[in-house]
Parts: C-alpha cells; sequence; structure tokens
C-alpha cells in the first residue's frame, strides 16, 4: 500500500503515566501501519512521570508518589511485560503484610480478613478492641438487613474499567452505604480511615459506585456484604481444593486493611516503569518538556488533491505564542486543565470537565533508625479515622512493604497530609510540615531522634474526587467527547485514581484516536 506524502501527526498533551502509555500505544499501533506517524509529546513540567517517580535519598531509595500497584487491574503488569521489565516486579513481603488503624490514641491490627467494607471471618471482628460491644452487634446485624432495591438506569454509563454497563446501581455516599449496613462505630473507626487511604476523599461525599461498586453488587445480590463474602470465601476454598486436592486450611490472603497480597512493586521503584515507557517513547517520538498550551482549537485539513477540505483537524496553540496541527490528540491532563484547553473548542465539554474537583496533599518522606522507633512497625502502615483528630492521614512503611527501601537497621516512612478533610494543613511552609510530623510520629509511634533525612513532596488538585453522580457525569463528558473526530482524553479524572487505571486510560485514548476516520 503506497504511503501518504504527508504523515499523520499525533499530539499527546501530559507526560505522566497516561501520557505515558498513550504514546506508548500509539507507536506500537503505528509499527504495523503503512501509514507514516509522527507523535509528538508535550509535557509542561521538566520531567516525564507524573505522580510517579523515584530518588536515591543517601542510602534509601524512595517512591515520592505511587508506590505499588494492584495486580487483578491487568493494564500495569501487561504493560511491564511489554516493556520487558517484568522481571523486575516485586511482591510485597509478606511478614508484615496487614494494617494498623489508629484507635483511642495507639495503633490496633485491623481485624484479619476485613477488606475495605466487609470482614471475611467473624471470630476476628467479635475479638477487636476497636468496636463496643454494641458495635460489633450493630456490625454482625448487617446479615438481617435487607437490601435496597436497584433499579435499571435509563442512560449507559461505564464502570471503573471505562467498560459500558447497561444497568447502574443506586448511587450513594461511602457514609450513607457504610451507616445503614454496618453503623456509625464501623464507619467512623475502621472503613473511612481505610478508603480515605486510597482517595483522600470526604466519606459523605465519595461516590461507592464510582470507587467500589463491587460492595453494591454484594448487596443486590447476596442482600448482606458478610454472607457475600463468607461465600465468596467459601467458594474460593472450594475451588483451591478441586485444584490441590485437598482443603486448604485457611485462605491465602487473609490481610487487613487493602488486599495487599494483590499489590506489586519494581525493584527500583516506580520509576522503573517510568524509565522503560520513556526510554520505549523516546526512540519513537518527539518529546517536549516544559512546553506549556494555551488552547486547543479546531482546524479543517486540506485534501491537496483535491484542494477541498478533507477533514477536521486540530491546532494547538502554545505559550510561546507557536501554532501546531495535528490530525489526532490525546489529552492526559487533569480534568480543571484539559476545561482550561478546551473552552474554544466546546464550552460544554469544558463545564463538565471543570465540575470534577480535586484534592490536595503532601507527603512527608523520611528516614530513621529503628532504635528510634518504639513500635515495631509489624505492618505495611497505619491508616488514622479522623475522628482521631490528628493531623497526618496516614503513615505507609515503606521499607516494611518492600525490600531494599532502606539501609538495614533503618526504615523508610511516608507520611500523608492533606486531603479533602484536611486541607488547611497544606498552607503551611515545609519547615512546618515537617515540624508537624514529627510531632506526630512521636506520639502515634514513638518516633524520636535525629531523622536520617526528611523531604515534603506536595501534589497540588492531584486526586480527583469522584462525588455521587460521578458515572453520570462522565456519561456526559464522554457523550459530548464522542463528537469530536481524533480527540480523546485520558487520565485518573473519570474510571479510577490508581497505576492501572491511569495505563489504561491513557491506552483506551490512544486506540481512539489511532482508529479516527481522518479522511
Amino acid at each position: 500500500m503506497q504511503q501518504h506524502n504527508n504523515p499523520r501527526r499525533i499530539a499527546v498533551i501530559g507526560g505522566g503515566l497516561a501520557g505515558l502509555s498513550a504514546a506508548h500505544r500509539i507507536c506500537e499501533l503505528a509499527r504495523n501501519s503503512p501509514e507514516e506517524t509522527e507523535v509528538t509529546l508535550f509535557e509542561a513540567s521538566s520531567r516525564l512521570g507524573g505522580l510517579v517517580g523515584t530518588e536515591r535519598i543517601g542510602d534509601y531509595l524512595v517512591d515520592l508518589g505511587a508506590d505499588s500497584f494492584l495486580t487483578n487491574k491487568p493494564a500495569a503488569v501487561n504493560l511491564c511485560r511489554r516493556l520487558e521489565i517484568e522481571n523486575q516486579l516485586v511482591a510485597t513481603d509478606s511478614r508484615f503484610r496487614g494494617a494498623l488503624v489508629l484507635f483511642d490514641g495507639r495503633p490496633v491490627p485491623i481485624p484479619e480478613g476485613f477488606q475495605l467494607l466487609s470482614p471475611t471471618a467473624i471470630w476476628p471482628v467479635l475479638t477487636t478492641p476497636l468496636f463496643s460491644a454494641w458495635g460489633k452487634l450493630r456490625l454482625l446485624m448487617e446479615w438481617f438487613l435487607p437490601s435496597r432495591q436497584r433499579t435499571p438506569s435509563p442512560s449507559q454509563i461505564r464502570n471503573s474499567q471505562g467498560q459500558p454497563v447497561t444497568e447502574s446501581l443506586i448511587d450513594e455516599s461511602l457514609s450513607s452505604f457504610v451507616l445503614r449496613r454496618f453503623g456509625r462505630e464501623a464507619l467512623d473507626r475502621l472503613i473511612q480511615p481505610l478508603v480515605g487511604g486510597i482517595y483522600t476523599a470526604d466519606p459523605d461525599h465519595l461516590s461507592l459506585a464510582a470507587t467500589m461498586p463491587r460492595f453494591l453488587e454484594m448487596e443486590r445480590d447476596h442482600g448482606s456484604l458478610i454472607r457475600a463474602s463468607l461465600r465468596q470465601k467459601s467458594a474460593s476454598g472450594s475451588r483451591n481444593a478441586t485444584a490441590n486436592g485437598s482443603t486448604p486450611a485457611r485462605p491465602t490472603d487473609t490481610s487487613s486493611g487493602a488486599r495487599y497480597g494483590l499489590f506489586a512493586g519494581l525493584k527500583g521503584g516506580m520509576e522503573d516503569l517510568v524509565s522503560a515507557l520513556r526510554t520505549k517513547v523516546q526512540a519513537n517520538c518527539t518529546i517536549r518538556l516544559q512546553s506549556e498550551l494555551r488552547e486547543i482549537r479546531a482546524q479543517a485539513v486540506s485534501d491537496s488533491e483535491k484542494g477541498t477540505a478533507k477533514s477536521v483537524g486540530y491546532t494547538i496553540n502554545l505559550a510561546d505564542g507557536t501554532t501546531e496541527a495535528f490530525s489526532g490528540i490525546v489529552i492526559a491532563a487533569s480534568a480543571s486543565r484539559t476545561a482550561g484547553l478546551l473552552q474554544n473548542l466546546d464550552s460544554q465539554l469544558s463545564d463538565e470537565l471543570s465540575r470534577i474537583q480535586y484534592a490536595s496533599s503532601a507527603i512527608v518522606v523520611s528516614g530513621h533508625q529503628l532504635a528510634d522507633i518504639r513500635d515495631p512497625l509489624h505492618a505495611f502502615g497505619l491508616v488514622i479515622p479522623h475522628t482521631e483528630r490528628r493531623r497526618v492521614l496516614a503513615v505507609s512503611f515503606s521499607s516494611r512493604k518492600f525490600p531494599d527501601r532502606a539501609p538495614e537497621g533503618r526504615v523508610l516512612l511516608r507520611t500523608f497530609v492533606g486531603g479533602a478533610l484536611q486541607p488547611e494543613l497544606l498552607t503551611n511552609s515545609d519547615e512546618r510540615l515537617i515540624e508537624i510530623v514529627r510531632e506526630e510520629l512521636a506520639e502515634l509511634l514513638g518516633v524520636h531522634g535525629q531523622p536520617d533525612f526528611m523531604r515534603v513532596v506536595r501534589y497540588q488538585e492531584a486526586m480527583p474526587q469522584y462525588h455521587v453522580g460521578h458515572l453520570q457525569q462522565v456519561s456526559r463528558i464522554e457523550a459530548l467527547e464522542r463528537r469530536h473526530a481524533g480527540l480523546a482524553l485520558a487520565g485518573i479524572a473519570c474510571h479510577g485514581v490508581g497505576v492501572p487505571d491511569a495505563i489504561a486510560s491513557g491506552e483506551r485514548a490512544a486506540e481512539r484516536v489511532w482508529s479516527a476516520k481522518t479522511g
């Protein structure tokens, strides 16, 4: 097939994981195409990776953003395989699997098998000091509570993986759902800090349908979350017995809190993934750092043979006053930034995107001698309920999760501050945030002595807030997006905030732009 005289030009806006994944996927598709393709990636900052990055600080290996990802969402593992870095994946350390929650000022183990919203075992709930006798009884009463009726939705929406679904669950906030099924103590003392550690969100507004729909599905299908969890656990045991010829004594993953057995990191930190992506993308694309964009407009692309307008392409206006034309664009930026770029192209789409709210947070990373810490740190981290009135959200014991993060006899901690419930803390200077974290670590974990280092990493408006009604809002955004051939949105604003979600969104956007008709 004869190649086009003029190459097809595609722009990717944003050099975070979503943008890098989009550029990489376009290059994969272009390899098997007879059509010459030019891909240009624009990044406003001086580095690639966005919210993901790793640094060596002395003898510590420090992830400054995400430090792991879920493996039951395949996008990240599949990408590592295609990048030929699958051998660098590392599992979490099974010796420390589990989490602590602050209760009455002291760390307490989260009941074994309690996974975000529901227990998979009864005895740990009965014996935990987290709940009063009434709180335990109220939680276990969930077995007998009826489910809410579910009704079909007249409009098609998409689930957290971006796949279309034709029936929606009745959405409600995390607070509403947990109060209705498990009671106040379960919400305040356990579930809010567990979920808050993932989404840095206000539970009164967080949409369950957009973030954790499986729990709504469990209620719909089984009536009780406890009943559903125990049935799923029993079914898993039966499958293992069939495969192994005997019944296992216990499930393979009984860790508390998040499902830590499903998490993986990389030997050299998450920068391994960014570096592998950067190498592949640089070999096939033009990367332009410190390139600030002002707006995107539609432009007719001329047909040189007929002298007529062939199709609609796009022009990008840069902050330096230059303009460039492209037949396709992937925008992998925050919803607010994307809204600004699209204001003149589609004001309706821009307005819908601007309604997605964001929360800001900071991570204070620090290295300490183990001998200077009272708590044994026999867990992956500590989550802190808002009702405890502390000034930190959570503390991740990074060198307990993964090997080779800290020198022998030392520990790497990552302390989270801010979020939707405590935004005022981020008005403090870095020096004051370090003071606050040192005071909190001393009181909560008995951390004393001089740390080897402390550093503040700020993420301003980095976490989208999936409020009740989020899926319907996303449905409207995607309907408006489809009006523009060759334009696709990527990132974590719509379909999940994790590393696999960012990668999957970038690859889906790349495939949409690639398949768009250009003439």
